[in-house]
């Protein structure tokens, strides 16, 4: 049973980190229905979890490892349904970057390829676009400094390899 404190401390958590939980459904979910039922699952797990949060850590990186691992599961589970990502060719993207503008262009690419990531990989880019450290990064998903530097090099990597088969 939650007590009243418990109440409180959940509302104003999801008040100061609701940036947090919009961000992570947005990156595992593009459609909207799907982006809501993923919203209610993290809200929910982090209700369950409330009464277990322990003061020594952050509780934007608390909410963050929650947020995370309901929204990789809620992925797997889903996966064929939220990853309704259009398959797009280079025919299809022969866009004149003066008509979208390149930045634009550029940054729809980089969404494009970061969808294409598995969903953990997907995490750790998100978190690092976040500005979070590598120390941060393995204390949210879990894993060493090591494994995160590892990798997010890997990622990179990927994501370098996609881009170069554009001319800008």
């Amino acid at each position: 049973m939650q007590t009243k404190d418990s109440t409180i401390f959940f509302n104003e958590l999801i008040e100061q980190h609701k940036g947090i939980l919009y961000k992570v459904a947005k990156t595992y979910c593009k459609d909207a229905t799907d982006r809501e039922d993923l919203l209610q699952e993290i809200m929910i797990q982090l209700w369950k979890s409330v009464h277990k949060y322990n003061n020594e850590f952050k509780t934007s990186t608390w909410v963050y490892r929650i947020s995370l691992n309901v929204a990789i599961s809620f992925y797997r589970k889903n996966g064929a349904k939220t990853s309704q990502t259009t398959d797009l060719n280079e025919q299809n993207l022969q866009i004149p970057a003066d008509e979208v503008g390149e930045r634009e262009f550029r940054l729809n690419l980089l969404e494009q390829f970061i969808n294409e990531l598995n969903s953990f990989d997907k995490a750790i880019i998100l978190l690092h676009l976040e500005d979070r450290n590598h120390a941060d990064i393995a204390d949210i998903l879990g894993i060493s400094v090591s494994n995160v530097s590892t990798k997010l090099g890997r990622i990179k990597d990927k994501l370098k390899q996609r881009f170069s088969t554009y001319k800008f």
